[in-house]
């Protein structure tokens, strides 16, 4: 990219005097062009240099105050006037106007012609571009020659790192320093002491584009920062931040950087494809061995010659915690976003955890986006929920990720660790109806009256008026008594005594009213079966307090 400060600096120009101190000089320049038109803002593309020898405003410079707006708005690089000709001079109203809008305003002597300027001009421009394009393809024959060696992130980052001779580093979505140039071991400040400024100053919130920050450098100066983002088909991309990009020596251009950045995406992406390839072999381990506990000719220690690259051990302990990324209404049906949170929170937590709590693995729950934490070593049950709760607080200040944790009960053998699953998938599918799911969630178990939760109100109604008759829902003092007899002699396993005792009753009062008791409910009251119903119409009829 040639700008028009460098245009206007080559010694072979230096008689072009620029009329506007203060304009953009700094404006890329694309091409040049010669007009004598006055609309010509409405057929130029962007970035163009304008020559004229302003014919058509020999007697009316006035007029070259809205050619100035016009090329304005069409993003001119500026415009140079050859005076001389049909000019003697420039105006001051429209010098001042140039001024007071930045607009580079170029003065051309007489004795230069324009076809002449016209040609040298462009050839300096496409020359310039020329050898960017030639560099530009160097880097990728280089980049070519890594790719064919295999080499990872850190070694690329390395070599661009040489070629553009300025700091570079490459950050993962969650703001972390993956590899960076060797500019950085001879410093005396780290890769994350830049990073940490960048996030201060929301540089990462368009993940999509191009952008640039400033901020401190070694030193404490003030230094330019340019940060692209890798696009390779993900909501959540990597970033290569390249420090100083001004000073990227000659013929390093945009070109170039984007070639680099076309193969990181495709080691990233080849990264990804292996990734998702071995976390299908995890989740199918897992589901193979969560499944095989249901058979009764399980053998424990058939399972553990087969977990070499999953990391199950011997222990006397184990649990199972399922973890949950919560889905805001606005992202619960974007499949392809959901699952990349699943992903980058099933790399976080497998990289994380293992430093807090030893032994710990994380599979991927297949045909979802739930993991599953295998915790394989005691730990205090204070600990394991300070640990989670902090991991799960720093991935949310990372990325917009916030996992919730149900666990299970920890059992003492490998073959019952499918029983520590089931009840943290029971914790998850409750706490996940709640309208705000708690970042920790425990088991509970469920007593018989549980099942009954699923029911319409209607048919529980149903059963207990079917099953107790009048005593479902007494309305009378007499009925209310019956029903508390027959409640509490149940209790008692039907002993009259006990019932007795407890109602503070004659024993011949129990007998009477459990014979009216039965005389109302038809059948007899010491029947298995019979009492098991009762019981249950009982307790499901009775007014919540």
């Amino acid at each position: 990219m040639t700008t028009l400060i460098e245009l206007l600096t080559v010694p072979r120009f230096s008689d072009l005097l620029i009329l506007t101190p203060g304009a953009d000089l700094a404006h890329v320049v694309d091409s040049i062009e010669i007009t004598e038109t006055p609309d010509v803002a409405l057929y130029m593309p962007k970035n163009v240099f304008l020559l004229t020898t302003a014919m058509h405003f020999q007697d009316r410079q006035a007029e070259l105050i809205p050619l100035i707006d016009s090329l304005l708005l069409a993003q001119s690089a500026g415009l140079a006037i050859k005076i001389g000709r049909f000019l003697d001079e420039i105006h001051p109203e429209v010098i001042d106007y140039a001024v007071a809008n930045k607009f580079p305003l170029v003065l051309i002597p007489e004795t230069k012609p324009l076809g002449s300027l016209l040609h040298k001009l462009t050839n300096y421009i496409r020359h310039t571009q020329t050898e960017q394009i030639t560099y530009a393809l160097d880097i990728q024959k280089r980049f070519s020659n890594l790719l064919i060696n295999d080499a990872n992130l850190a070694k690329i980052i390395g070599e661009f790192g040489k070629m553009v001779q300025t700091p570079v580093m490459l950050l993962n979505p969650f703001k972390e320093v993956v590899a960076q140039s060797s500019d950085f071991s001879q410093s005396r400040k780290p890769p994350e002491y830049f990073v940490k400024q960048l996030m201060e100053v929301n540089s990462f919130k368009n993940d999509s584009q191009f952008r640039s920050a400033i901020i401190a450098d070694f030193d404490e100066k003030k230094i330019q920062v340019a940060i692209y983002p890798i696009k390779s088909n993900s909501n959540f991309p990597y970033y290569l931040v390249i420090l100083k990009p001004e000073q990227i020596p000659y013929p390093v251009s945009e070109f170039a950087i984007e070639q680099a950045i076309l193969v990181l995406s495709f080691v990233q992406l080849k990264n990804l494809k292996v990734t998702e390839s071995q976390q299908m072999s995890k989740s199918d381990y897992f589901l193979k061995l969560i499944e095989s506990q249901q058979n009764p000719v399980f053998e424990q220690k058939e399972w553990f010659p087969f977990d070499l690259n999953f990391g199950i051990k011997y222990s006397h302990f184990y649990q199972i915690i399922y973890v949950n990324c919560r889905n805001d209404e606005k992202s619960k049906f974007e499949l392809k976003y959901n699952q990349e949170k699943s992903q980058l929170a099933n790399y976080w937590l497998a990289e994380k955890l293992p430093r807090y709590l030893k032994d710990t693995l994380v599979f991927p729950i297949k045909n979802s986006n739930q993991l599953a934490i295998v915790l394989q070593a005691k730990e205090e049950a204070t600990k394991i929920v300070a640990v989670l709760t902090s991991l799960a607080e720093q991935l949310e200040q990372a990325l917009p990720i916030s996992l919730a944790f149900s666990f299970g009960h920890s059992c003492s053998r490998l073959d019952a660790l499918s029983t520590s699953y089931i009840e943290a998938k029971i914790t998850f599918e409750s706490s996940v109806s709640d309208l705000s799911q708690n970042r920790i969630n425990y088991y509970k178990p469920k007593g018989m009256l549980n099942l009954f939760d699923n029911m319409q109100p209607e048919e529980v109604r149903y059963f207990c008026q079917s099953t107790l008759k009048e005593l479902a829902y007494p309305e009378t003092s007499a009925l209310k008594e019956l029903r508390k007899t027959l409640k509490t002699y149940l209790n008692y396993q039907c002993e009259i005594t006990r019932t007795a005792n407890e109602l503070f009753i004659h024993r011949n009062t129990v007998k009477y009213r459990i014979d009216n008791c039965q005389e109302i409910l038809g059948e007899s009251i010491n029947n298995p079966a019979t009492s098991l119903n009762l019981r249950l119409a009982l307790e499901l009829s009775t007014p919540i307090d």
